[in-house]
């Protein structure tokens, strides 16, 4: 392939919304496989990203959503593909990633006085992804209308206007008030920023869509810019990794009675839960019913399994699982003869004693843990981010995942590793009973040969389902899915031609 000399000559549009969790991601993946399956060669491209959820990729971590984007453009993820990645640890602060790697922790306040120094970065990433590629598919951050947060801008109309790319605006008709939101995010936007944008979408149609006809020459009167479409509720999307823990629905907190014939899991939803895409695959395993519980709820008592998850600040959700009785849940259901699973901060928190003295997660100090593996914690300043290939130990079956976590954890439990490394080093820790256990690896349940396993070596005592989930090939038949939506939904040439004219 040969590289372009002039990047400003590719093709390159960018999809922004009219708040977070409208569907830019979804559509940004979708329409790389439209124009992936129509011969062209594409890129995504996330200027700043805000998010919990990170996937691991040659160079440090990016974004989950960058990850399947890549995987619906049919090319490898790159660190370019998301330059500036922010993770919330508090209220307050995150932690910077540039360019997959940790850069420094700042706060809110002070990030927004440093980031007009990051744009040379984030252009600089988007001309590397502009080389070889025919189309650039940018997406952007939670909302442009948002013009408090305009000065420095790189998430949004601050780069669309330094990368010369045009915008459309796609607003989510699910929420409610969408001609409002998508004319009021166009007529909030100062005038240079207003002339970027070149469309419309609306997304998440459900039923008729002929009843929204008459709306299109509203929006275009009230705002001069076409509605590109109207994309329908695509309901098979919902096994597509989300990146926003608001995407996620609560359930029931008490699983009904009458599945005895399934496995029933609790997942703890943490404040700062991180990574909760790696149970996307158990939950669409039809044995399965997994339950996200909610702040105030209790942990049900007839559930076989308890999953806590990977947290973004492993001390501060300790002490929330602690505030919320939780941990008295916990080792009730222990003691029934129940089971624990920690995920990456998960695991640190069934340890005794998780110790960031210098306070890499929030304030220094140690906490006491659950106290159900005999391990301790370390936090320390050098990230582990890589890539795994391991042999889980009960079930024989290989696993390929990633580890991003900043912590190193030891003790006597790991004498009993849950998994060990190709290269030979052990992974996580059993407790003596084998009741409980915790493992640093994320993406293990994706691998379709060891989630199998590893449900008919856990439903030992149950009669359950078959199962046959290929998750892999799930995702790309839906991602070919919302691509053919969207051929047929969106009119692709247009938005092509928009992409050419930048």
């Amino acid at each position: 392939m040969s590289t372009k000399a002039d990047q400003s000559k590719t093709a390159a549009i960018m999809i922004q919304g009219t708040g977070s969790d409208v569907g830019k991601s979804f559509l940004v993946a979708a329409l790389a496989r439209a124009f992936v399956n129509r011969g062209l060669r594409v890129s995504p491209f996330k200027p700043q990203n805000m998010s919990n959820n990170a996937a691991v990729c040659a160079g440090g971590e990016i974004g989950r959503a960058q990850a399947l984007q890549a995987k619906a453009a049919r090319i490898d993820p790159s660190v370019n593909m998301n330059p500036i990645l922010l993770k919330p640890q508090n209220d307050i602060g995150a932690q910077v990633i540039i360019k997959g790697k940790l850069a420094y922790t700042a706060s809110a306040h002070d990030y927004h006085l440093i980031k007009k120094h990051l744009l040379n970065e984030v252009i600089n990433s988007f001309q590397i992804m502009s080389n070889d590629s025919d189309l650039v598919l940018v997406e952007g951050a939670g909302s442009p209308s948002e013009i408090n947060l305009r000065k420095n801008d790189i998430a949004n109309m601050g780069f669309a206007n330094a990368a010369k790319v045009p915008v459309l605006i796609v607003g989510d008709i699910e929420r409610g008030g969408v001609i409002a939101s998508l004319i009021g995010t166009c007529m909030t936007l100062p005038e240079n920023d207003r002339l970027k944008v070149k469309g419309l979408i609306v997304n998440k149609f459900r039923g008729d869509i002929s009843l929204f006809d008459n709306a299109h020459s509203i929006l275009h009167e009230s705002t001069g810019v076409p509605v590109i479409g109207v994309v329908p509720w695509c309901k098979n999307a919902s096994i597509l990794p989300k990146e926003d823990s608001s995407s996620l629905i609560p359930e029931p907190t008490q699983i009904k009675k009458t599945k005895n014939n399934m496995i029933k899991i609790a997942v703890l939803r943490l404040p700062r839960i991180a990574n909760f895409d790696d149970l996307d695959p158990l939950i669409a395993e039809g044995p399965i019913s997994l339950n996200f519980i909610e702040s105030g709820k209790a942990i049900p008592g007839n559930c076989d399994l308890i999953i806590i998850p990977g947290s973004k600040a492993t001390r501060a959700d300790l002490k929330s699982i602690k505030e919320e009785g939780w941990h008295i849940d916990i080792v009730a259901h222990v003691r029934r003869g129940g089971k624990v699973l920690g995920l990456c901060g998960g695991y640190q928190i069934l340890g005794n004693i998780i110790n960031d003295k210098l306070g890499i997660e929030g304030s220094p100090g140690v906490e006491n843990g659950l106290g159900l593996l005999n391990v301790n914690t370390t936090i320390e300043e050098d990230k582990t981010i890589t890539e795994t290939n391991a042999i889980h130990v009960e079930t024989e079956t290989e696993i390929s995942g990633y580890e991003i976590h900043m912590g190193q954890t030891s003790g006597p439990d790991t004498a009993r590793p849950w998994a060990r490394h190709i290269d030979g080093k052990s992974d996580g820790a059993i407790s003596k009973n084998g009741k409980v256990a915790g493992t640093y690896i994320h993406g293990a349940f994706a691998n379709d040969t060891f989630r199998h396993a590893w449900i008919k070596s856990f439903a030992r005592n149950k009669t359950i389902a078959s199962t046959i989930v290929n998750w892999d090939e799930s995702i790309e038949s839906t991602l070919d899915e919302v691509a053919n939506t969207l051929e047929e939904s969106l009119n692709l040439d247009l938005i092509l031609e928009i992409a050419r004219g930048r």
